[in-house]
């Protein structure tokens, strides 16, 4: 039952604070959060590291077709589960400088989102990670387009109609998946999936691995599907740019992790070179495009694109490194853009504008700013000793030791992210102070509250990532049992 308490808890607590008025809306939206955290870190202190997935709840949800609404947590899964309890709390309490009309709808949708996201990363059963993988996506929407910038509303459209044409091609090779279960009486269930994809052969495989590869490159992004990515990350209101780029790209990710990998591993041998090249075109293309950026905001989200293409070719290279360099990743990653971003808005708020030629000297004037600011950075671009590096090791090692060449060309992301990234914190932070910087205050202590725990986890997961790694390593070892 605990599965299922992470999932509804999120949803009742959105049904409550959409009867809520003024400031009580945001402290109790907080305050479920937190509580949510709660049961994430009781869930991670309980779970046992092997292979197995455990607080296992599975009932009949539409009988007649098999399909059951079943949910469990292994090692995979459990990465995930703790990154978004992790940051819900801290992108709700970024959110209390801003006064948001329509304020307990706002924070209604960010509770349902998160339901859904824990209800992706928890599935184990096909058609039920289709439905939370879909319903993840309008509570996302309608806060860019009623909440987001000028062009939103174009913006907004581009994005569902990408990721909607992308779910329709993983919807049909679920589908054709359910209907090569054995017997007249189809299932859904993930086992029963994964032992009916070795009778297929390669010509299936194909198409299953174009689809879903197709659903999954759409939702990360990777290049050449990442057009609506920078639009939308910077016309979305900050706290749906932190959802975004922090937790619901990851459902990309596990995607690969979760349905690619196991299911057509002989199309993954035959096809996963052009992945890994796409891949590893988006890290080199998106880097570039960064360090060329004005704006702060599109500048972090053409770098969080570079970041995923790393992870997508470390869960190609199908091998222990990759996958577990994949995973670590995952967590790091959305630390770090969150805290990036909400920097971002910080600055913002206080100078009303992004723009890297119009600040400067802000340093001068705030020191605790400064502070958290250079240790999400160093993070993001894995200095050792922080969360960056560990995800980043792995997969530099895993790709290469998949092709020697492309990992070469992947370990460009070292140069390329030190480049765009110290330049946007000189750019912004040093220097002479600017006419829109003088008098720039440091931080209150709400913004402290989100960035001195995203810091710490920087700190805390580059000195120990092995509090993560040993529960995530059996159930890769288990993945890569089944490709073999």
């Amino acid at each position: 039952m605990l599965t299922i308490s992470l999932i509804l808890l999120p949803i009742i607590a959105g049904l409550i604070t959409l009867t809520t008025k003024g400031e009580n809306t945001k402290k109790v939206a907080a305050a479920f959060a937190f509580a949510e955290l709660a049961l994430g870190l009781f869930i991670y202190g309980s779970f046992v590291p092997d292979a197995t997935t455990q607080f296992a709840t599975s009932f009949d949800w539409i009988h007649s077709a098999g399909i059951k609404f079943s949910v469990g947590i292994d090692g995979i899964s459990l990465i995930l589960v703790c990154l978004t309890t992790l940051m819900v709390p801290f992108i709700i309490l970024s959110t209390y400088g801003n006064d948001y009309k329509n304020a307990p709808t706002f924070y209604a949708l960010i509770l349902f989102m998160q339901a859904a996201l824990i209800g992706v990363f928890t599935a184990r059963d096909i058609f039920l990670f289709y439905f939370f993988f879909e319903a993840a996506l309008i509570p996302v929407y309608f806060i860019a387009a009623i909440w987001g910038g000028e062009n939103r509303i174009k913006v907004t459209f581009k994005f569902f109609v990408y990721t909607i044409f992308g779910s329709l091609f993983m919807l049909l090779a679920l589908v054709y998946l359910y209907l090569q279960t054995p017997g007249i009486a189809h299932k859904s269930d993930f086992a029963s999936i994964y032992e009916a994809a070795k009778m297929l052969d390669i010509t299936q495989q194909s198409y299953i691995f174009g689809a879903f590869f197709i659903a999954f490159a759409i939702k990360m992004p990777l290049f050449p599907f990442h057009t609506w990515q920078p639009d939308t990350y910077v016309e979305a209101p900050t706290a749906g740019t932190m959802l975004l780029s922090g937790i619901m790209l990851k459902m990309g990710t596990y995607g690969l992790i979760r349905f690619v990998l196991p299911i057509v591993p002989a199309a993954v041998d035959k096809y996963g070179m052009i992945a890994v090249i796409l891949s590893v075109i988006g890290i080199v293309y998106g880097s570039i495009i960064a360090i060329q950026q004005k704006d702060m905001k599109r500048l972090i989200a053409y770098s969080s694109f570079a970041h995923v293409g790393l992870m997508s070719a470390g869960i190609f290279s199908g091998n222990i490194d990759g996958i577990q360099g994949a995973l670590i990743q995952m967590l790091a990653h959305g630390i770090n853009v969150v805290g990036l971003f909400f920097i971002v808005e910080i600055i913002q708020q206080r100078t009303n504008s992004r723009e890297l030629a119009r600040l400067g000297g802000i340093t001068q004037t705030t020191p605790n700013l400064t502070v958290y600011f250079i240790i999400l950075m160093l993070g993001s671009v894995a200095l050792p000793l922080t969360n960056g590096f560990v995800g980043e090791f792995l997969l530099l090692k895993g790709v290469y030791a998949y092709n020697a060449w492309v990992g070469a060309i992947a370990g460009l992301t070292i140069i390329l992210g030190a480049v765009y990234m110290l330049r946007m914190v000189q750019k912004s932070m040093f220097g002479i102070t600017s006419k829109i910087t003088e008098g720039f205050t440091d931080l209150t202590f709400s913004e402290k509250a989100v960035l001195f725990p995203l810091s710490f986890m920087v700190i805390a997961l580059g000195l120990a990532p092995n509090m993560f790694l040993k529960l995530t390593e059996p159930a890769v070892i288990q993945l890569l049992s089944i490709i073999k």
